[in-house]
Formats: structure tokens, sequence, C-alpha cells
């Protein structure tokens, strides 16, 4: 999980991945979506790779990049805790708010 959370501290990675997330693109597409040059979104490619975030095809002279979403099911059950904790805490909020409208009526 660690190293998916590292891939994912980078806003250019989150930038590709939401792009992938739509619909698989080129290395040039994603450049150009990019304020980089193109050896920069190499290596970020590269470690959106080794994280197992996204898979390359080849395709004649192209390579397509796709998002592997199963890479992100460890972070998901993590966060589940705090999801939680939030819905809870969000739960107890609107119960307040129901209570003062109640008390104002």
């Amino acid at each position: 999980m660690d190293v998916v959370l590292q891939a994912l501290a980078d806003q250019s990675r989150r930038t590709v991945l939401g792009i992938l997330r739509d619909h698989p693109a080129t290395a040039g597409e994603l450049a150009e979506a990019l304020p980089i040059a193109r050896p920069g979104v190499s290596r970020h490619l590269r470690v959106l790779r080794e994280a197992g975030l996204v898979d390359v095809r080849q395709e004649a002279q192209r390579r397509i990049y796709s998002l592997r979403p199963e890479a992100l099911v460890e972070v998901d059950e993590w966060l589940e805790g705090y999801r939680a904790l939030w819905r809870n805490r969000l739960d107890a909020l609107h119960t307040e708010v129901a209570r003062g409208k109640k008390a104002r009526s």
C-alpha cells in the first residue's frame, strides 16, 4: 500500500489517473494534459506502472495506458475506517441540526 500512496502523492500522477479513469490513453495524449516535458511524463508513468496502478499495451508504434483500479483496493479498505468515522460525525451533526430546527419552530 505504501508504494501506491507514494505514487498518489504527486499531482501529475493523480491527473494521469483521472484521465485514465475516463478512458485509456497514449503517452502523447497524457503528455498534452500535463505541464511537463515528455521525459517527465514517462517517469510518472513508470512510477504508476511499478505501483500497479496502470497497465500498458503496445499497439503498433503506440503504447496505450489504462487504469488498474484493483491496485486501489487496499487503500480503499484502509480508508473505510475513516469514512465510517466521518459518517458517524455527519449523522450526529444532522441530528443536532434537526433538533435546532425543531426548537426554533
